[in-house]
């Protein structure tokens, strides 16, 4: 994007800050600062308009005055809870694309063109009506020629150059925070506008979402647990993609629940253990677990299963967090707070210099606390939140690879606590992360790792005594060259030790040849 655009986006931007009275966001950034009498003789400030609405409420409006970049964004900082105050967080929450649906025509148009086939051809129906429209794509019913019912998601047109620009502009807005205050560095701005970009570009390709779909149907295959729906390879493209429909209640409409029969409780314990056993087991995670995504099967109401779509957001973490995650919930379960304080820095989480005595300390005093309130009001995903505030004190950096993880946590606690507000989350946990453990860290774990090693072994086994004649035969050399060198230094050591003794000696003349010079004058 050209600077001349940039700078328009920018100026559009502080227009919008400024009638919301939020231009000291901006005017806090030393480079604009020069500027902010600007602030003091705005008509917003002189009336006072813009303190009738809360802060956080006005950055919410501004936000979504700003476009659909800007409300995702919006949306992926509500999950970063341990970073904003509460009252912002729980503002940002409540951002829905609210994003009119672009014609039905030109999706016809846009289908056309990628899968080469004009629609009456591909499909038995096509709905120009869509069922769902969101900020990067909308969703269309449609049947096939074999009768099977589908929707049909397709990017919206002309999409890309709108997110390049908004993103180029929140890259430099991040940039400029950055070097305006250490604290805000240790947030690393760049870094959370870095992933973002990252999230937003992989959900424009809608066949990576298509291969995300696949590999959780895969893990799910046969499981009562959750239902992914099947994608149609034939008429998958980057713009669009053709997925089964599904029927089910959405999981926010507890009253159409209630009327099914379905079994609250299960219900909630069920999402508790859809997240564990794709954190855990599987390590791919569904990352964007808001009510609009989840929907529950009506047809086993005693054992309810749930039906997830939306795969544009997928996570997971490498095996080492994933062992440090685990043995975290494992200490917090038995109230073992300096194994938390040592994973941390194990981890690298927290500095390594960080005084352990006094993480310790400083977990235990959030911890306890909790522990000693009833179960119904305890938000182990709030209690998370506070342990990672708690870290920052101890300088703990922001932890990207964890952010899709905090955020699918709360979101599963959250809609478990709407269905059964009596939901257990650590009762409901504590078993499935103590099976993890011994799985992965016990003498079950060893020898699955001896089991999955012994055919490498084995194919090494004919090459043993080679590699041992080679390995006995360069430790023979690398001695020859030490002895060698030690023998060099040795030599040169005496060589060392000689000429020092005749400076000495030498030293000495002098000092001898000039007294007796100073006497003969004297």
């Amino acid at each position: 994007m050209s600077h001349p655009r940039q700078f328009m986006r920018l100026f559009t931007i502080q227009w919008v800050l400024m009638r919301h009275g939020l231009d000291e966001l901006l005017f806090a950034i030393p480079w604009f600062k020069p500027a902010s009498f600007l602030m003091r003789l705005s008509p917003w400030r002189l009336f006072g308009k813009s303190t009738l609405r809360p802060r956080a409420e006005r950055i919410r409006l501004a936000l979504e005055e700003l476009g659909p970049i800007f409300i995702k964004f919006g949306q992926a900082l509500s999950t970063r809870r341990d970073l904003l105050p509460e009252d912002i967080a729980d503002e940002l929450a409540k951002l829905q694309d609210r994003v009119p649906p672009f014609p039905g025509e030109q999706a016809r148009q846009i289908i056309e063109a990628a899968l080469k086939k004009p629609v009456s051809e591909l499909f038995l129906d096509f709905n120009e009506i869509p069922l769902a429209s969101a900020s990067i794509a909308q969703v269309h019913p449609a049947t096939l020629k074999d009768g099977r019912d589908v929707v049909v998601k397709v990017v919206r047109p002309n999409i890309l150059p709108v997110i390049e620009r908004d993103l180029e502009v929140l890259h430099t807005l991040a940039y400029l925070a950055e070097k305006s205050s250490a604290d805000i560095r240790r947030l690393h701005p760049q870094d959370v506008v870095g992933e973002f970009d990252k999230t937003i570009h992989d959900e424009l390709d809608l066949v990576r979402e298509a291969a995300n779909c696949g590999l959780l149907a895969r893990n799910f295959e046969g499981s009562p647990l959750l239902h992914v729906p099947a994608i149609d390879w034939d008429y998958s493209h980057p713009n669009v993609m053709v997925q089964e429909r599904i029927y089910g209640i959405q999981i926010s409409d507890v009253e159409g629940l209630n009327a099914a029969g379905i079994n609250m409780k299960v219900l909630a314990e069920r999402g508790v253990e859809i997240f564990f056993t794709q954190v855990f087991t599987h390590n791919f995670f569904h990352a964007d677990m808001h009510p609009g995504n989840v929907f529950v099967s009506p047809d086993t109401p005693d054992t309810p299963r749930y039906m997830a779509v939306d795969f544009g957001i997928m996570g997971s973490l490498t095996p080492d967090d994933q062992r440090y995650l685990a043995e975290n919930f494992h200490a917090f379960f038995n109230r073992d707070y300096r194994r938390v304080a040592e994973l941390h820095i194990e981890s690298g989480w927290v500095p390594a210099d960080t005084r352990l005595n006094e993480f310790e300390a400083a977990i235990r005093t959030i911890s306890e606390p909790i522990f000693q309130r009833p179960i119904r009001d305890i938000s182990f995903g709030k209690f998370l939140l506070r342990l990672f505030q708690t870290a920052r004190r101890f300088n703990m950096e922001v932890q990207p690879q964890l952010v899709l993880l905090q955020k699918t946590l709360l979101n599963i606690e959250g809609l478990g606590r709407q269905l059964y507000p009596d939901l257990d989350l650590w009762t409901t946990a504590k078993p499935f992360i103590e099976r993890w453990m011994i799985e992965r860290v016990g003498p079950k774990a060893a020898l699955k790792t001896l089991r999955h090693e012994l055919p490498r072994v084995l194919a090494l086994l004919p090459e043993m005594p080679r590699l041992t004649h080679e390995a006995l035969t360069a430790q023979s050399k690398q001695a020859e060259l030490m002895q060698r060198q030690t023998a060099e230094l040795n030599t040169l050591r005496q060589q060392m030790e000689r000429g020092q003794r005749w400076m000495i000696v030498m030293f000495g003349v002098l000092v001898v040849l000039a007294g007796v010079i100073a006497y003969a004058l004297l």
